[in-house]
């Protein structure tokens, strides 16, 4: 089976890894200590390590599929991916398996990773017969997800890598699968395909119908920030700002790269920052662009809720 070509859209760059310590610690103390134990989805979740990959990867996919979640605590959109996959994991019951890998507290599959050609996460992969291949890049809502992982399975019994699914009622209980709203399935696809503007188009006329929805705004604003990011050159962007703290469009291009590498408590101190030194167009320039980066990440991240009362306290 050939591999899928996924769009990057919605991935953390991981060349500038942030450590999550304490976390990472705790979770790599509780897989040590229990190898193979289940993680918060029960015995078809499981928490791999550098050392297990092998024995809860590779040896186990010759029985059953494994998808494998690479994430870390740092990445925001990975907290909307990883509920979703241990809950269809779960519905699952054992007819595939999660195991999620912590890229920071596991540095040679997060090195593997990079080696494949993998430059952010979320990533997940599917492991068949020992065999891994590519399967989804970037965050997603629960219908979508859900339509990727069927269609997979049917791609894997079409190569003869499964059984054939039953028909009819063989399988009793069995969930219901959701109906795909065809706008949001316009905006996946023009994703995967990499065509970005009319992935916007249809984020917009998600948002133009509800504006609260959330998949759309941030699928926005991530395509947006891509598209100002564009050739950007890194290191100039930080350098400039940091040679002149008062340029607001310095501080702006600054503050994306930073979201971009995943310092994204840099970027909004850094615009914060902005916002106190500056009065008038300048100060509202500086505002609005902390607000657009705001939507990069879910509404109930907590670096949000800081980075909001900082503002309010600059701006009054």
């Amino acid at each position: 089976m050939s591999s899928r070509d996924f769009s990057l859209y919605g991935a953390v760059d991981l060349g500038a890894r942030q450590t999550a310590a304490k976390k990472q610690q705790e979770r790599r103390a509780a897989t040590e200590a229990a190898p193979g134990a289940g993680a918060a989805g029960g015995p078809y979740v499981v928490d791999v390590t550098d050392q297990t990959f092998n024995t809860e990867v590779v040896e186990r996919s010759q029985t059953v599929p494994v998808l494998v979640d690479f994430w870390a605590e740092w990445c925001g959109p990975c907290k909307q991916l990883g509920p979703i996959l241990e809950k269809l994991a779960t519905e699952a019951a054992g007819k595939w398996v999660l195991a999620k890998v912590d890229i920071d507290a596991n540095p040679q599959l997060g090195a593997y990773m990079q080696q494949m050609g993998i430059r952010g996460i979320p990533f997940v992969a599917v492991v068949v017969a020992g065999q891994l291949m590519p399967f989804l890049n970037g965050a997603a809502p629960e219908p979508q997800v859900r339509q990727a992982i069927d269609q997979l399975f049917e791609a894997l019994r079409q190569e003869g890598l499964l059984p054939d699914a039953p028909q009819g009622d063989e399988v009793p209980g069995a969930p219901a699968q959701p109906e795909v709203d065809p706008v949001y399935a316009d905006a996946e696809e023009a994703l995967n395909s990499g065509d970005l503007d009319r992935a916007a188009i249809a984020f917009q006329r998600i948002l133009d119908t509800d504006p609260r929805d959330e998949y759309a705004k941030t699928g926005l604003a991530r395509i947006e920030l891509g598209r100002r990011i564009g050739d950007l050159d890194a290191q100039k962007a930080i350098a400039e700002a940091d040679a002149d703290p008062a340029d607001v469009l310095a501080q702006t291009r600054a503050a994306d790269v930073e979201v971009v590498t995943g310092r994204v408590e840099a970027a909004f101190d850094r615009l914060i920052g902005a916002v106190k030194r500056t009065a008038g167009d300048d100060r509202d320039v500086a505002r609005k662009h902390l607000l657009k980066l705001f939507e990069i990440l879910p509404s109930d991240d907590p670096r949000i809720g800081k980075a909001r009362r900082a503002l309010q306290s600059a701006l009054f």
